[in-house]
């Protein structure tokens, strides 16, 4: 438990009681040097506790950009400043980058583009060591301010290196109380500079693990086929929290039949044996499928029976879909083992969950449990979306919220073309995502093709 420090005239007074009891009061003078060195004690811990709480606000987030928002914030209000700024610089020396406190950067960049550092701040980062000034337009080094920048007069600049490179500069101007930038104000920006590196590290590194991990999974999801005159389109979103490696996949093919099979599924567990372990299903029901063929329950029947071959079966969701096409049109005959149920999206915007009169249960638990298949028209225009639990559960809401909020932003997206339309959905509204996302939508064309109508 931390303890906050006593008010400065509280810690001096309580020393002099203290004092007063031991019948050892000193003289004037040295009572005078221990009250000094009493208060000033008492502001180093509580400046102390603010550098402890602005490393703390640093480090919890894991986004870089927002990192560098957060050092700005806690270096203009550790050194109670006006103005602060942390430039960051690319391969070539420059500042690529602005995140600025007390400035509009956006109307700033818009009339003059980032400050490149020809004055004071070409120094800084040239000695790579901090700067205080303290009068800005009496420095022979100072260049002048851009048109548009607010005038400045005092400077407080230390540079920002991540493994010993340096990263950018971070630096203040113009205390609020009006008096120049002190040692103690430079040692704290420098303490925070060094603390901020690591977190600048932290969230690079966890960045490329995000990236990697979603890299992954991306090589793991098929390359969609060419179904025409069916439209289809694909899309994953990892979970937006953390780089974790999931089981989500969608699948298509094209069956010896002339049949469409389409498959939206998800393995249970979010580890690194998820991703491979989804890729042994997603291959065995599509062996299963082509090879095989039947109605989509006896396929998820067979997929049932063949992961009896682990000692510890794997279980996943999944729906899995067979379209066809006759004289009156297309039809989805599909079974459901324990996943959400497919959307379809009317021409008009009508729209409507296709719930199976008969629930399953998800694949790798009982296979001697039987499967079910379900039929239902796809009309004309209409498009038939099959996707992953992701994207409608959030964190303390009702799952049928989710599915009812998917529905009317899918209605709206009726006649979109299927890739902005998918990604529409999965990026819609700067929504964040508590797991992982995969999507499939599949398009019925307007009219029968030749081929049936002939039939």
């Amino acid at each position: 438990m931390s303890i906050d420090p006593e008010p400065p005239e509280e810690a001096a007074g309580h020393v002099t009681a203290a004092l007063e009891e031991s019948g050892r009061l000193p003289d004037k003078q040295s009572f005078e040097e221990l009250n000094t060195q009493v208060w000033q004690l008492t502001v180093d811990q509580r400046l102390l506790r603010r550098l402890l709480d602005a490393v703390v606000a640093i480090s919890a987030d894991m986004d870089p950009r927002a990192v560098l928002q957060h050092i700005v914030e806690a270096a203009a209000d550790l050194i109670a400043a006006r103005y602060a700024a942390l430039g960051v610089l690319g391969d070539s020396g420059d500042i690529v980058d602005l995140i600025t406190v007390g400035v509009d950067d956006e109307k700033l960049r818009a009339a003059s583009g980032l400050p490149q550092g020809h004055g004071l701040l070409r120094g800084l980062i040239a000695e790579c060591r901090p700067l205080r000034v303290d009068e800005i337009a009496a420095d022979p080094r100072s260049a002048g301010f851009p048109p548009d920048h607010p005038v400045m007069t005092t400077l407080l600049g230390v540079p920002l290196t991540v493994r010993d490179t340096l990263y950018g500069t971070l630096y203040l101007a113009d205390k609020h109380d009006g008096t120049p930038f002190s040692e103690e104000d430079q040692a704290l920006l420098t303490a925070l500079a060094s603390a901020a590196s690591v977190s600048i590290e932290n969230a690079r590194l966890y960045e490329r693990l995000r990236r990697t991990a979603e890299n992954f999974q991306r090589r793991l999801l098929p390359t969609l086929p060419d179904l025409s005159p069916l439209a289809i389109e694909g899309a994953y979103q990892p979970a937006s929290d953390l780089p974790r490696l999931g089981g989500d996949w969608y699948d298509a093919l094209l069956l010896p039949d002339g049949a469409t099979c389409v498959v939206i599924g998800d393995v249970t567990g979010h580890d690194v044996e998820a991703a491979p372990l989804m890729g042994q299903i997603r291959n065995m029901l599509r062996a299963l499928a082509y090879d095989h063929g039947g109605p989509p329950s006896l396929i998820v029947s067979r997929l049932d029976h063949a992961l009896t071959m682990f000692d510890d079966p794997p279980t996943a969701t999944l729906v899995c879909g067979r379209i066809e096409e006759g004289r009156d049109g297309y039809t989805l005959r599909w079974s459901n083992a324990g996943h959400l149920p497919p959307l379809l999206i009317g021409a008009d915007g009508d729209t409507g969950y296709l719930a199976p009169t008969q629930h399953g249960i998800p694949v790798g638990i009982d296979p001697s449990i039987p499967r079910f298949t379900h039929e239902h028209p796809l009309p004309p225009g209409s498009t038939l979306l099959l996707f992953t639990d992701g994207l409608v559960e959030r964190r303390n809401q009702d799952i049928d919220t989710g599915l009812t909020a998917l529905a009317g932003h899918a209605a709206r997206l009726a006649t979109t073309p299927l890739p902005q339309l998918c990604a529409d959905l999965v990026a819609g509204h700067d929504q964040a995502f508590d797991d992982d996302v995969a999507l499939l939508a599949l398009r019925i064309p307007d009219s029968l093709s030749s081929a049936a109508g002939d039939t």
